[in-house]
């Protein structure tokens, strides 16, 4: 039986570095994010539905992601419409990864609001990735077009990393080097083997 572990965290935590991780180790990964993208790009099945909610928010090269975030930003109705279309597509292709990868001991389900949009009740084990809250937003107003009002925004849809820790199974952290990450990640690979076998 597969185990499905759900790996998520706040913005700026290093959740993508932590998912390239467990994918290095020979884990399957579905990045629900990657694949929100892959749905928006070009040819995306998604964007003649966003362009037809949102008008004026996709172009050649699929949705405008600016011009979207400004369309939904700060507007809970507008939000709610646009998850309406991306949340059930996103879950149709994940169904597909899981069926794909019946037979591996491990999959990883990377999910960045696991915890706010109920995921977690769809996975068998959680980890949370951790920075402390300087680290995190030291790397977040680094991004290009990130602004500190934005950065406040984003945590306030999402749950205070303390919570996200006391639900975890397991705490990455990755305020340290990539090595000392890298070794709680193959930590974790080996406690969820040894429950697979046990």
């Amino acid at each position: 039986m597969t185990i499905v572990l759900g790996l998520t965290g706040s913005i700026g935590m290093g959740k993508s570095t932590v998912a390239a991780m467990f994918a290095d180790e020979g884990v399957p990964v579905f990045d629900a994010d990657a694949e929100v993208h892959k749905l928006q790009g070009p040819g995306g099945r998604l964007v003649a539905a966003i362009e037809a909610a949102f008008p004026d928010t996709t172009g050649a090269d699929g949705v405008d992601r600016t011009a979207l975030g400004e369309a939904v930003f700060g507007k809970p109705e507008a939000f709610k419409r646009l998850e309406g279309i991306v949340h059930p597509a996103v879950a149709e292709e994940r169904q597909r990864f899981l069926a794909a990868n019946r037979d591996r001991a491990l999959v990883v389900l990377d999910v960045p609001l696991l915890f706010e949009a109920g995921g977690w009740r769809g996975v068998d084990k959680i980890a949370v990735v951790s920075a402390p809250a300087q680290v995190q937003r030291a790397r977040v107003l680094a991004r290009p077009g990130m602004t500190a009002a934005r950065f406040e925004s984003i945590l306030a849809r999402q749950m205070p990393d303390a919570e996200k820790r006391e639900r975890a199974d397991f705490v990455i952290p990755t305020g340290g080097s990539l090595d000392e990450t890298r070794e709680v990640v193959r930590t974790v690979i080996a406690c969820l083997a040894r429950a697979e076998g046990g």
